[in-house]
């Protein structure tokens, strides 16, 4: 029999609502996660008590779906979504149910759920709830509707991308006549917001399969909610340093860096802007120059149309942006890098470089990581003596210079950008006396136009 450790907090709701003469169970991602060993980060629980009724047995609740016959039950900090077994009624955008209806039979409730592996309820009285053979697809790993998948995607379109979602969170197969209905019907992915893709689309990459993110193209979904992504999966790379398609090498980079949204955001959009600078020479060899900036112009444009927030776009844009750049290996050349990319974001600049790396021509990787691995030293380096890496870290502020003489304006912002390059080139001068000399010699020779070079060579 199988047994599920129920948190105490989630046991007191379900003693609550059984000492009172109601059906209850924790139900759905829960279970299916307690049974496979996962820690659950929500425990909902499902009951024949109406809303009203739920509400009059607990001293703290919140109205979250009580329409859709969801209460949340406070027990402290932690709140227990409580849903009253009900039955949905005809769905008019793809997503919601015009209607519901409560009912008092669980397996009414069970069978209006997606899949089989989250359609489960467990209580200690009852033990596992299995009416349509969860279990069995755990143990086979594959991710089944309950019932007719066209009627499950027609009821909510989320569900398609829902699918290969789990596929990849537990390296489950997607069963083929899932994948069928997906390919007939991914365009009402159309009718969903950006947000809920949003949400989906990151939990894909960032489970411990992203590169099955391959399974969202083959199911035709990209086409409809980034169709960028299928340019670059037939995008060819006729090149000595490449083995794959870019969409293909897109996916190996993919495996090779932790699971961290900017960081597979970034691996994912990376080299989405190689179509439109793909260009191939008189010898057939393919090259792309200047498809970085290309490929942050277009992060930027999705990024905005699924709604991220504008940090993780900043950071993701600038990731991209400066991915296909090579620091000359020294200490100038690495501070402004740095400087360039942000000190903030050079450790995940590396990062992104050693993935970028490792899905290149076997040929090549070896001497890719020597570079990599001495780039890192020398920025280690660097680390440990905190050298001088923005103007805020300059020993002389603005205020320095205009009590020194200078005026506001423009040429103070030169004049700062020349000192910080005199400061990233000879980090041993970042003294206020010594700045504040250079600042006056500088200015007695009619020279504050310097700004910081490209300390970079671009693939």
């Amino acid at each position: 029999m199988t047994y599920i450790e129920i948190p105490e907090k989630a046991k007191r709701i379900l003693k609550t609502l059984h000492d009172s003469g109601f059906e209850a169970y924790v139900v759905g991602g829960c279970v299916r996660d307690s049974i496979l060993g996962r820690r659950p980060e929500d425990w909902d629980i499902t009951t024949s008590a109406a809303p009203q009724q739920v509400k009059a047995l607990f001293a703290r609740t919140i109205d979250t779906g009580i329409a859709h016959g969801t209460v949340t039950v406070m027990d402290g900090k932690d709140a227990f979504e409580v849903t009253t077994y009900r039955i949905d009624g005809d769905y008019e955008d793809c997503r919601h149910p015009k209607h519901v209806a409560f009912t008092s039979n669980l397996s009414e409730d069970l069978k209006r759920r997606d899949f089989t592996i989250n359609a489960m309820a467990y209580s200690d009285e009852s033990g596992l709830i299995d009416l349509f053979c969860g279990m069995e697809d755990l143990e086979h790993k594959v991710i089944r509707c309950v019932g007719e998948p066209r009627e499950r995607f027609s009821e909510d379109a989320l569900r398609m991308l829902r699918a290969v979602r789990f596929a990849a969170q537990l390296g489950f197969a997607l069963d083929e006549g899932a994948k069928a209905a997906i390919r007939e019907m991914a365009e009402a992915l159309d009718h969903i917001s950006a947000e809920r893709i949003q949400v989906e689309l990151v939990k894909l990459l960032t489970s411990a399969h992203p590169h099955w993110f391959r399974l969202v193209y083959e199911t035709g979904i990209t086409s409809v909610i980034l169709p960028e992504f299928d340019r670059i999966m037939v995008q060819r790379q006729n090149n000595p340093h490449h083995i794959y398609s870019t969409g293909e090498h897109t996916l190996a980079a993919l495996r090779s860096i932790p699971s961290d949204k900017v960081l597979r955001l970034t691996m994912l959009f990376h080299d989405m802007g190689k179509p439109e600078v793909f260009v191939t020479d008189e010898n057939g060899k393919d090259h792309f120059k200047g498809h970085a900036a290309h490929s942050a112009r277009i992060a930027e444009k999705v990024m905005r149309r699924l709604r991220f927030d504008n940090e993780t776009t900043r950071q993701v844009c600038t990731l991209v942006k400066h991915h296909s750049l090579y620091p000359q290996l020294t200490g100038r050349d690495v501070r402004r890098s740095a400087y360039l990319i942000g000190p903030e974001l050079f450790d995940s600049f590396l990062l992104v470089k050693r993935a970028d790396c490792l899905a290149h021509h076997p040929d090549v990787i070896p001497a890719m990581l020597d570079y990599l691995r001495e780039l890192e030293r020398i920025w280690r380096d660097i680390q440990l003596h905190g050298d001088c890496l923005s103007v805020k870290g300059l020993a002389v502020t603005g205020n320095d210079l205009i009590g020194d003489g200078m005026r506001p304006g423009p040429e103070l912002g030169r004049m700062l950008e020349h000192l910080l390059e005199l400061v990233l080139a000879h980090p041993e001068k970042n003294e206020r006396e010594m700045l504040l000399a250079e600042s006056r010699r500088y200015r007695a020779e009619g020279d504050a136009d310097q700004v910081i070079e490209r300390p970079v060579i671009e693939e």
